[in-house]
C-alpha cells in the first residue's frame, strides 16, 4: 500500500470523525478503557501459564520461587504438591476473565459501530431531504437510495467496526509482544519479523486488486439499486412486454459483479491465516527441538512452549483480525467517500429554525423580468417573463412540451430560484430567507399523485400521525374534493389502505385525494401541474368540477396540454420556447390563432 493511499484513507477517516456525535465519541473513549482492561486480562491469562505449567512439570522449582511465597504463605501451603490446585484455579479465573473481556469488547464494537451507522444514515437522509429541488432534479435517486440502503451498511461493516477491531488488535498485540520479548526476546523478535513479512507480501501484492474491488462494490451497489427501482417502477410494461427475463438477467449480471468484488475482499482478508498458522506450527516444533536436552527432557521447555503457544493462540487471531480490518477498510473506501459526500451537503439556513409563519398574501404574485437556466452549461429555459397573478384568481398555462411551463411553476412554488429577475408576493421579493414562509401557502397537485401505502386518512392528512388527524377537517377536505361519497361507501371508509402508490384506486380517485390533501393543508394557493392529463374525458370532467368548486379564497394555478381543460380560468398564459406568447381569456386564446415565431 502506498503512502498516498494510506494518507487518503486517513484523511477520509478524519472527515468521518467530524460527523460522529459527542455521545458516540464518549462511547468510543469508553471502549478504549475496555481495550485497556482486555489487555490486562490477556496479560494475566498469559502470565499464569508459567506457574501453572511449572506446577505440572517442576513443582519444587515453583514452590521455592520468591514470587510464589506470598501465595504459599496466605494459603498456608506446606509442600509443592499443594500448589497445583490453587494455581489451576487462578489460571481458570484468568482465562475466564480474559474470555469475558473479549466478549464484552466484541459486543461494544458491534453496538457502537451500528449506532454510529444509524446516526450517519439518519443525518445523511435528513440533509438530503433539505437539499434544494435543483439537487434532486439533477441527481439519480437510485444513487441516493444505494447510499442510504447499502453503502451506510458497507461503511459500518467495512470501515467503522473493522477500525475499532484494528485498534483493539494493535493495542493488545503490542502489549503481548512486549511481554513475550521480556520472556524470550530473540525468539519473539524473529517470530514477529516472520509474521510481518508474510502480511506485508500479501498486502503489497493485493493492493491494486483491493482498489478495483472497492470501486466495483460502490458501482455495483448503485447499479443494483437502479435496476430494482426501474424494474419495479415499470412493472406494468415489463408484464405486458414479457421482459421479466431481460430485467432478471440485467440484475443478475450487476449483482454478480458486486458479489464477486465482495468475495475477493473477503478472500484477501483471510488469505494470510493459513500461511501464518503453518508457520506457527513449524516454529513451535523448532523451539521444542532446540530447548529439549537429554538430561531434563521437556521439563524446562514445557513452560516456555506453553507460554509461546498461548501467546500465539492469542496473537494469531488478533493479527489476522487487524489485517482483515485493514483490507476491509480498503474495500469500503469508495463507499465511504459516497457517504461522506451526502454528509457534507450544505445545510440550508432554515434547517434548525421553527416552522415559518406564512408571509402576507392578499394582493398578487408578481413575476418581473424573470430569466432562468439550470446551469451555465445549459440553455436559458425562460426569457423575460413578466406576469401578475391576482390573489383568488384562476390562471392557466398552456404550451408545447419544453416550452417552460413546469419550470415556471417550480419558480412560483419557490422550488427554483430565478437566474435573474424576481418573484414577489405582495411586493416582497422571495429569496432563501423567506422561501419557506411563501411555501406555507402552497399545495401541489401533480400529474401523478404520490400516495403512501397507508390509509386514505393518512394520505389526505399527509405527514400527520394517525392519532393527530383532525376528523372534521378530513371530512371537509374530502367533501370539497368531491371524493367523500366514494370513500364512505367503502367498508373501512377513511381507514381503507390504498396500496403502494395508490394501486388500489382509480386515476380519478387518486387525483381527488390529491386535491383533498391540498385542501386539508389549508393552502390558499393550489398548483395543478398536468393534474388531469392522464385521465379520460369523463374522469377529467369530474375532477375539474372538484377544482372549480373550490372557493374564490383559493388561488388556482394550472398547467395543461389541452386548452379546453382551462376554460374555467380567468386568464390563460401561453408559453412558447420559454417566452410568453399570448395572455388572455379562454375565448381570446381559443378563438385567436397563435402568432408565428
Amino acid at each position: 500500500m502506498t503512502t498516498s493511499e494510506t494518507t487518503s484513507l486517513f484523511q477520509d477517516l478524519k472527515r468521518l470523525w467530524k460527523h460522529i456525535s459527542s455521545k458516540r465519541r464518549f462511547q468510543i473513549v469508553a471502549l478504549g478503557g475496555g481495550m485497556l482492561l482486555g489487555t490486562i486480562a490477556e496479560l494475566a491469562s498469559l502470565g499464569m501459564v508459567f506457574p501453572f505449567l511449572g506446577a505440572l512439570t517442576a513443582p519444587d522449582n515453583i514452590f521455592k520461587h520468591e514470587l510464589a511465597q506470598p501465595l504459599i504463605f496466605k494459603l498456608n501451603l506446606t509442600s509443592s504438591d499443594q500448589l497445583l490446585l490453587p494455581l489451576t484455579f487462578l489460571f481458570g479465573i484468568a482465562a475466564i476473565f480474559s474470555g469475558f473481556t473479549r466478549l464484552a469488547l466484541l459486543w461494544g464494537q458491534a453496538r457502537i459501530g451500528n449506532a454510529i451507522g444509524n446516526d450517519l444514515g439518519s443525518e445523511a437522509y435528513r440533509l438530503t431531504l433539505y437539499q434544494p429541488y435543483k439537487f434532486h432534479a439533477s441527481r439519480n435517486s437510485s444513487e441516493i437510495i444505494a447510499i442510504l440502503m447499502t453503502k451506510i451498511n458497507t461503511v459500518v461493516y467495512y470501515i467503522i467496526i473493522p477500525l475499532l477491531m484494528l485498534i483493539t488488535s494493535i493495542f493488545t498485540v503490542f502489549t503481548i509482544v512486549a511481554f513475550m520479548i521480556l520472556v524470550a526476546p530473540k525468539l519473539t523478535l524473529a517470530t514477529c519479523l516472520g509474521f510481518a513479512c508474510i502480511y506485508f507480501f500479501i498486502a503489497y501484492s493485493t493492493k491494486k486488486r483491493l482498489k478495483k474491488d472497492s470501486e466495483h462494490v460502490t458501482t455495483g451497489q448503485n447499479n443494483v439499486a437502479k435496476i430494482v427501482q426501474e424494474g419495479l417502477g415499470g412493472i406494468r410494461d415489463i408484464l405486458i412486454d414479457g421482459l421479466q427475463e431481460t430485467y432478471h438477467n440485467i440484475y443478475r449480471q450487476a449483482d454478480n459483479k458486486f458479489r464477486r468484488a465482495l468475495a475477493n475482499i473477503a478472500i484477501i482478508s483471510g488469505a494470510p491465516r493459513p500461511a501464518i498458522e503453518a508457520f506457527g506450527l513449524v516454529l513451535i516444533g523448532f523451539i521444542a527441538y532446540m530447548f529439549t536436552n537429554p538430561k531434563n527432557g521437556m521439563t524446562t521447555a514445557i513452560p516456555l512452549l506453553g507460554a509461546l503457544a498461548l501467546a500465539a493462540q492469542r496473537l494469531l487471531p488478533l493479527v489476522q483480525q487487524g489485517y482483515a480490518g485493514w483490507t476491509s477498510m480498503q474495500g469500503g473506501r469508495d463507499s465511504l467517500k459516497d457517504v461522506l459526500e451526502l454528509l457534507e451537503q450544505p445545510h440550508p439556513h432554515y434547517i434548525k429554525q421553527p416552522i415559518s409563519t406564512p408571509i402576507p398574501f392578499k394582493d398578487n404574485i408578481s413575476i418581473n423580468n424573470l430569466e432562468f437556466q439550470y446551469s451555465l452549461d445549459n440553455p436559458i429555459v425562460l426569457h423575460d417573463i413578466n406576469l401578475k397573478i391576482p390573489c383568488g384568481s384562476k390562471i392557466g398555462f398552456i404550451g408545447t412540451t419544453g416550452s417552460g411551463k413546469s419550470t415556471l411553476l417550480d419558480i412560483i412554488m419557490g422550488l427554483l430560484t430565478p437566474t435573474s429577475g424576481s418573484l414577489c408576493i405582495d411586493g416582497i421579493q422571495i429569496d432563501e430567507k423567506n422561501q419557506r414562509a411563501w411555501q406555507a401557502h402552497i399545495a401541489h397537485v401533480p400529474q401523478t399523485i404520490y400516495l403512501a401505502d397507508a390509509t386514505v386518512a393518512e394520505n389526505i392528512a399527509f405527514g400527520e400521525k394517525l392519532e393527530n388527524i383532525n376528523q372534521e377537517k378530513l371530512a371537509n377536505a374530502a367533501n370539497m374534493a368531491q371524493v367523500s361519497d366514494v370513500i364512505e361507501s367503502w367498508d373501512d371508509g377513511y381507514n381503507t389502505f390504498v396500496g403502494e402508490r395508490g394501486i388500489r384506486l382509480s386515476g380519478g380517485q387518486r387525483q381527488r385525494i390529491g386535491i383533498a390533501r391540498a385542501i386539508y393543508k389549508q393552502a390558499n394557493v393550489i398548483v395543478f401541474d398536468e393534474a388531469t392529463s392522464a385521465l379520460d374525458n369523463k374522469t377529467e370532467k369530474s375532477v375539474m368540477e372538484s377544482i372549480n368548486s373550490l372557493g374564490r379564497d383559493i388561488t388556482i394555478i394550472m398547467v395543461a396540454h389541452r386548452i379546453t381543460t382551462l376554460q374555467s380560468c380567468d386568464t390563460i398564459v401561453e408559453l412558447n420556447h420559454g417566452k410568453i406568447q399570448r395572455i388572455g381569456s379562454y375565448e381570446d386564446i381559443f378563438n385567436t390563432p397563435p402568432k408565428k415565431t
